[in-house]
């Protein structure tokens, strides 16, 4: 059932791409029927190109194997495409991440929290190029947003509010 559902989001994530005008294709039984280990999906728009590894959750956090992001990333470099790690939570939109930013556990594998997703990560438009996301960094250097509080530091504050965050990684993402 869990692979029927990674393989339906697979062609979901394969569709969106190719609407949002990318050259796009799943990897033939990636990470079952060849020895090589090969991305979930492979794509590019004729200026960048990107290999991906797509995850998804009902919920709950995502984990990567050590080896499964160091094959990414060795493909990637290879192939002269960006690693990129796609993740998407039921009811929620893609988030993307770079393999270095994502939380490393203590036995060498790769963590993506729901929380995490939706305020660090890349979210689809982004991704694809049809919008660009503005940091705090960038607000404080135009001046933008000077007349009252921050919209993401308020969701942040909220997230906490509503137990979605802890104390300690909303800190994190306000440093």
């Amino acid at each position: 059932m869990s692979q029927a559902k990674g393989d339906r989001r697979e062609r979901e994530l394969v569709n969106a791409l190719d609407e949002a005008g990318f050259a796009v294709m799943r990897a033939p039984a990636s990470g079952s029927a060849t020895d090589r280990e090969l991305p979930d999906v492979l794509a590019g728009d004729g200026e960048v190109f990107y290999a991906i590894e797509a995850k998804s959750s009902s919920g709950k956090p995502i984990y990567l194997t050590g080896e499964e992001v160091e094959a990414l990333i060795y493909f990637a470099n290879n192939f002269g495409a960006k690693p990129r790690i796609g993740v998407r939570f039921d009811r929620e939109d893609w988030y993307f991440f770079h393999p270095g930013d994502l939380h490393v556990t203590d036995g060498g594998n790769y963590r993506v929290k729901k929380e995490t997703a939706l305020a660090e990560g890349t979210d689809f438009p982004e991704f694809v190029g049809e919008s660009e996301k503005i940091t705090l960094a960038d607000v404080g250097e135009d001046g933008v947003g000077d007349d009252g509080p921050d919209e993401e530091i308020l969701r942040v504050l909220n997230a906490v509010k509503q137990d979605v965050m802890d104390v300690e990684e909303a800190a994190e993402l306000l440093e």
